[in-house]
């Protein structure tokens, strides 16, 4: 577990989380882009090496990330479930939320962090998302840089997320 300031915890997600989790998506995201708990719950068990929360002092779920292992340009559509890759060169940050009570703490970024030393530490070369709700500055802080969206797989993707949403990419290595 890493330990956060105004304490804090990151820890693995479990399936008794879900509620929680669902609590902060409904808390950060509007209603177009909230994902049923079902397919929340269908991530997690894909890839629960890389999906965690953020816990309060008590265990109160504050935030999360979940992301999986993948290949560069793919993107996974708004909704859909997560097919991690068997030869996989990319850590897919799907979602990244942090409830409002809880804002200001530097979760995000340690949520991110984490995710990001476990991707570095499997050999991954890339970490690629989809930024929303003008969150590119946030990620461009932490070395993700706009990628056309030309790079991206064909299929929907990147076309099911609102009309602002960017294809970003940071190298691992």
């Amino acid at each position: 577990m890493s330990t956060l300031p105004n304490p804090c915890d990151i820890r693995p997600m479990r399936e008794a989380d879900l509620s929680a989790v669902l609590g902060v998506q409904a808390a950060c995201y509007p209603e177009a882009m909230q994902e049923p708990g079902a397919v929340v719950l269908a991530r997690l068990r894909a890839a629960p090496a890389t999906c965690v929360v953020a816990c309060e002092a008590g265990g109160a779920v504050c935030g999360y990330l979940f992301a999986y292992p993948s290949v560069l340009g793919a993107v996974t559509d708004l909704g859909a479930a997560f097919a991690p890759a068997a030869r996989a060169d990319t850590l897919y940050l799907h979602d990244l939320a942090v409830a409002p009570r809880a804002l200001g703490r530097g979760l995000a970024r340690a949520l991110a962090g984490h995710l990001l030393a476990l991707g570095q530490a499997q050999g991954l070369a890339w970490s690629a998302l989809v930024s929303v709700q003008d969150s590119a500055g946030f990620w461009e802080g932490l070395g993700y840089r706009a990628a056309p969206a030309a790079d991206c797989a064909p299929g929907r993707g990147l076309a099911s997320y609102p009309a602002d949403a960017l294809y970003m990419l940071r190298a691992l290595a």
